[in-house]
């Protein structure tokens, strides 16, 4: 099933867009909002998440696909507050379209892929929702620069050749910039007081298992109700492939936070 999304700007950026994927039938129906990846770098958008909205909406979940400003796109050296204030500024946009549709976001949850993880378990921190899922998502920024996660690449075009992701993101290391990190890091956020749900490959080159291993227990014990899915022999991507089992287990997952009783 194909659905064609509605887009709407929630600011003046080419950046600031979501697309809208409505399920048919008469709702109303829960909100799943889904976070690109990338490591906050403008060669990525909200295209890596198409067919997990439009297989959210195929199973009665409405999907709030985003896009956002990041490095590159003319934040001034303060990339990582204008990319914070974007995906907060588009969950305002949900609430303000959500009168046009058979929407519920009472019953909205979070979905990031790697840089969209972190996102989406740092809005967890400012929004109240119903649940987040962090897919191979970058949860703890002192770590990712320690251990120099997304160093920028000329094979693939993107990002400052040398800087370590989160270093280039935030504009510095945790000791030249520390207010940032305490500020940007879901780790130091904790707890987050929603449910989570980290899915993780142990094969991931890009963002290491152990981003999620971690954070699972640090939010555990700060009382946190949090789920690890850990799949053998799986990458960074495999889990924006609405074929693969990562996906069976997240769209399940979300099923049952935001649809309880619906298959």
């Amino acid at each position: 099933m194909t659905i064609t999304p509605a887009t709407f700007a929630y600011g003046p950026h080419p950046s600031q867009v979501a697309d809208l994927y409505v399920p048919t039938g008469g709702g109303p129906f829960p909100v799943a909002v889904l976070i690109h990846g990338g490591f906050w770098r403008t060669p990525f958008d909200r295209e890596l998440m198409e067919p997990l909205a439009e297989d959210l909406a195929a199973h009665g979940v409405a999907a709030w696909n985003i896009d956002y400003r990041r490095v590159g796109d003319g934040g001034g050296g303060n990339e990582w507050r204008v990319t914070l204030d974007d995906v907060s500024a588009s969950l305002d946009q949900l609430g303000a379209v959500s009168g046009e549709y058979p929407l519920d976001t009472d019953r909205t949850a979070l979905v990031g892929h790697s840089a969209g993880g972190h996102l989406a378990l740092w809005l967890a921190s400012e929004f109240q929702v119903a649940a987040v899922v962090s897919q191979a998502g970058v949860s703890d920024l002192y770590d990712a620069a320690h251990e120099r996660l997304g160093l920028g690449s000329p094979r693939e075009g993107f990002g400052v050749l040398d800087v370590p992701a989160t270093v280039e993101f935030l504009g510095g290391t945790p000791q030249e910039v520390p207010d940032r990190y305490a500020a940007a890091s879901p780790s130091a956020l904790l707890p987050l007081e929603t449910p989570m749900l980290l899915v993780h490959g142990d094969e991931d080159d890009r963002v290491p298992v152990g981003q999620s291993r971690a954070f699972a227990e640090a939010a555990r014990d700060a009382g946190d109700e949090v789920e690890l899915a850990e799949f053998a022999r799986m990458g960074h991507f495999e889990v924006l492939d609405p074929r693969h089992e990562s996906w069976t287990r997240t769209l399940g997952y979300l099923v049952g936070r935001l649809k309880p009783g619906v298959d």
